[in-house]
């Protein structure tokens, strides 16, 4: 059987489902924490633009990103947007990192109250503005569909369609020849208890293929 598509990925991870705001306030200094989905550095940058033309006449945009899953490194940024160095876009970014959910952007627009905080204070403010917008922060699971190909008897057509509706398998196009040729996206997760189901109904004559330059990932779910 051929390889599956590009590396194995984790599915159904949460993901923030919209965007998501909350405003807080620290010693006079008013603070909009918007989390956002970020599959990407692009992703991510697109929305600090966003709010950083939203509120233009803000003292500071400070920002950090996780564009991957839980906990990955492999595609962050942060900045501090003028504040002391380390005292925004760190604590940010390790309130991210921690959180349990991936492709993650945090934008922290702060409105100066005339009283600084100093280095530890703006510390514990940048991230404590995060940790708060987290706790309320509506998500979605991420799910990682793989396109596969299935070949089967006539035979075994109801077995199959039946078998396909209990997968969640989306975007079926079906062609004929000596048999039923059905190509297919479903969880990533379901794909070996898919091939054995085939194997046993068709009683080994069916296959399941990967499909070379079918990979891809299916817009995230509400859980539940």
């Amino acid at each position: 059987m051929t390889d599956p598509p590009g590396p194995e990925r984790d599915s159904g991870y949460p993901v923030p489902s919209g965007r998501h705001r909350v405003v807080g306030e620290v010693r006079r200094s008013r603070f909009l924490t918007t989390l956002a989905r970020a599959a990407d550095p692009d992703g991510a940058h697109t929305v600090i633009r966003a709010v950083q033309e939203e509120f233009p006449d803000a003292t500071h945009h400070c920002w950090a990103f996780v564009a991957g899953p839980p906990g990955d490194t492999g595609h962050i940024g942060m900045s501090d947007a003028g504040e002391p160095h380390g005292t925004a876009g760190r604590p940010m970014f390790t309130a991210l990192l921690h959180s349990g959910v991936g492709e993650i952007v945090a934008v922290v627009t702060r409105y100066f109250g005339g009283v600084k905080l100093g280095t530890g204070g703006l510390s514990r403010a940048y991230s404590g503005q995060v940790v708060s917008a987290l706790e309320s922060l509506p998500t979605a699971a991420r799910v990682d569909r793989v396109r596969v190909r299935i070949d089967v008897p006539f035979a075994a057509m109801d077995s199959l369609y039946r078998l396909l509706d209990e997968l969640d398998a989306r975007d079926r196009e079906e062609s004929y020849g000596s048999g039923l040729e059905l190509s297919t996206r479903l969880p990533r997760k379901e794909v070996e208890g898919l091939r054995e189901a085939v194997a046993d109904f068709t009683s080994g004559r069916g296959r399941v293929e990967f499909e070379q330059d079918g990979a891809g990932v299916e817009p995230p779910r509400e859980h539940g």
